[in-house]
């Protein structure tokens, strides 16, 4: 009889009915972005933002699941406080900010970002949709990322922001292609 896996890269991506889970790499405040390796089952330094950068909230993935870039689906994770690197944090989908991202070369793809809020949050507890939140929230979560890929050489260019049954089908999609991979 066969082990279930217990890298964090493949867990389970829905915690119960309706949360799913979300696998903090970088913590808010941080200006060290984390990301997992999957290879190496540990948590690597990608970069450091210059100074007066940092994540406004805490950043993530979804594990089992695979984006239009090659790797898990990321997810900014509204809460009260930042989590530790690594932590499991049960999450709402509240939406997504569509974006597409145009690397050094030229190569463009669709990169878009989960936006989710932690069930133990206090703060964001009766945040249901993106649309609950205060446009300058939004407004600077989407500042935050095209900076973020400028300081990286890349373009961000969000293209839409839609609620939670746009932000679950790309859920549900990059869960079949975590799969589909996974049966190769």
């Amino acid at each position: 009889m066969s082990r279930p896996s217990t890298k964090l890269s493949e867990l389970d991506p829905i915690d119960g009915s309706d949360a799913i889970n979300v696998v903090i790499e970088t913590s808010r405040g941080a200006r060290t972005k984390l990301a997992y390796d999957d290879r190496r089952e540990a948590f690597v330094v990608k970069k450091v933002l210059p100074q007066g950068m940092s994540f406004p909230f805490d950043f993530g993935f979804i594990p089992s699941t695979l984006a239009e870039d090659g790797d898990p689906l990321d997810v900014l994770v509204l809460m009260d406080e930042a989590v530790p690197v690594g932590a499991i944090v049960p999450c709402r989908l509240i939406g997504v900010i569509e974006a597409e991202q145009t690397e050094e070369n030229g190569e463009a793809e669709e990169n878009h970002r989960l936006i989710a809020v932690a069930e133990a949050s206090e703060l964001f507890a009766d945040v249901r949709k993106l649309a609950d939140l205060p446009t300058a929230v939004t407004n600077q979560i989407e500042h935050f990322f095209i900076t973020y890929n400028e300081q990286a050489g890349r373009t961000f260019k969000p293209t839409g922001q839609h609620g939670r049954k746009t932000a679950r089908s790309l859920l549900d999609k990059g869960h079949r292609q975590f799969q589909k991979k996974r049966r190769r």
